[in-house]
């Protein structure tokens, strides 16, 4: 169903946007939890910690696949909001074909370089076998990762955040079923997880891209527009570059923190292997509610109604920190239960337990500081504020690694000085975030 955000109260517009699209992040998360899970459980400790070793890499894929999302609803959005349908349509066809020419590049460029990456990564003997297979199967559904992550974008950018929620919940449960018989019934072991994922995925993504051109049909435009243009790509290479780089270079500097764990031995790589999961569950959960506003913001503003934003983001923001509370109850009261899920009863799990609930019990309470940043560059993203976005971003990201390696190495403080690192580079985020927000320069960004 199609919404326009330019009309109604903006807290409700949000609730009603927002929650199937945080549904839709909880089934998707699933895919890497599961996979985690049913690799530790059924499988062992070396198959946790392989599945782990290969997912700073796949994170980078999912970055520039979530960037290209980002970027290309954005500028759909816009248009929608202003009713500039032959343009909007233009804009979904030139970003499907785009992001499958990149998905295909970087198909055969991770095939070729799985190895070295691993490598580099410093990745112990013992998991290096298998976290290259399952890096290698997952490279291989890369176009199907990004043609489903366009559908997702082009979805919510006209207001449409169940069909999303449809094709995850399907995908998810399916993807469970599969680990299981391909783990179980088949002894597949790490391989397993992989092809489980693999298959469900494209399922949905052929899935997506079918229901979108049926929907598209359905807009009506009054004269004919062109399938793909140049000039379009380059407007909305302006929001999706920043964003794709923003996204990568996130995944790149877990790449360096992945690199600095994996000197401390396979149980640190474990317990890593299942906080990041958890972790990542709930960052990606409070980043789809900012990207909700996002996309509010961005028919807003090609409605040119900067006033309704604002509404829309206090409206957010309240919303934002209601969703952190279970997260920081599950995670910093309940942190052993929630690392029992990933760990078999058969091996002994004490150490990996102990590290894991270190790290949550350091940065679960900081959630509800980064939710707020999330929120403000969801508005600057929205807006097409993407300078003061990036400079906020890559401030908390810089520092992060940084202070990783200098805690961790040169102030002798071990892997506790790597889970430090997160709260301090949150909080510094923060502040340059919503510094931006409140100097209004997004204000100044309107669709021409």
């Amino acid at each position: 169903m199609v919404k326009d955000m330019t009309q109604g109260e903006p807290g409700k517009i949000l609730w009603s946007f927002s929650l199937p699209l945080l549904f839709s992040v909880i089934f998707q998360q699933l895919y890497s939890i599961v996979d985690s899970v049913v690799a530790g459980k059924f499988v062992g400790v070396g198959a946790l910690a392989a599945v782990g070793a290969s997912y700073p890499i796949t994170m980078i894929f999912i970055a520039i696949a979530t960037g290209a999302n980002i970027g290309s609803s954005v500028i759909i959005s816009q248009y929608f909001g202003a009713k500039k349908y032959e343009d909007m349509k233009t804009a979904v066809y030139t970003s499907i074909l785009s992001v499958a020419a990149l998905s295909l590049i970087l198909t055969v460029a991770g095939t070729v370089f799985c190895n070295p990456l691993m490598r580099m990564l410093d990745t112990p003997a013992d998991v290096f076998g298998d976290g290259a297979l399952y890096l290698k199967i997952y490279i291989w559904g890369l176009l199907f990762l990004f043609l489903y992550n366009i559908c997702t974008g082009v979805f919510t950018a006209l207001g449409d955040s169940r069909t999303p929620l449809y094709f995850l919940i399907g995908s998810s449960v399916s993807n469970i079923v599969f680990d299981l018989v391909f783990v179980i019934c088949f002894h597949m072991g790490v391989a397993g997880v992989a092809w489980a994922t693999f298959l469900c995925q494209d399922a949905a993504s052929l899935l997506a891209v079918l229901t979108l051109v049926r929907r598209l049909r359905k807009i009506k435009t009054n004269q004919a527009y062109p399938v793909y243009s140049f000039r379009m790509l380059g407007r909305i290479s302006v929001v999706a570059v920043p964003s794709i780089l923003q996204q990568s270079f996130i995944s790149i500097g877990n790449l360096f923190v992945q690199r600095l764990v994996n000197g401390y031995g396979s149980t640190v790589m474990a317990s890593y292997s299942a906080v990041v999961k958890l972790n990542t569950f709930a960052i990606t959960s409070f980043t789809t509610m900012a990207n909700g506003l996002s996309g509010f913001t961005a028919q807003n503003m090609g409605a040119m109604k900067s006033d309704r934003v604002q509404k829309g983001f206090r409206a957010g923001v309240r919303m934002i920190l209601l969703i952190c509370v279970p997260f920081f109850i599950a995670y910093f009261v309940f942190s052993p239960a929630m690392l029992r899920i990933f760990l078999s009863s058969k091996e002994d799990v004490t150490a990996v337990i102990q590290e894991g609930t270190r790290f949550l019990r350091i940065v679960s309470p900081f959630y509800f500081v980064i939710s707020l940043k999330l929120m403000a560059d969801g508005v600057l993203r929205g807006a097409g504020a993407m300078t003061p976005f990036m400079v906020a971003t890559f401030s908390d990201l810089i520092l992060r690694v940084a202070l990783s390696y200098v805690m961790a190495l040169l102030l002798s403080m071990g892997s506790t000085g790597i889970w430090l690192s997160w709260p301090i580079g949150w909080v510094i985020g923060t502040v340059l975030s919503l510094g931006f927000y409140l100097s209004g320069i997004w204000k100044r960004k309107m669709l021409t």
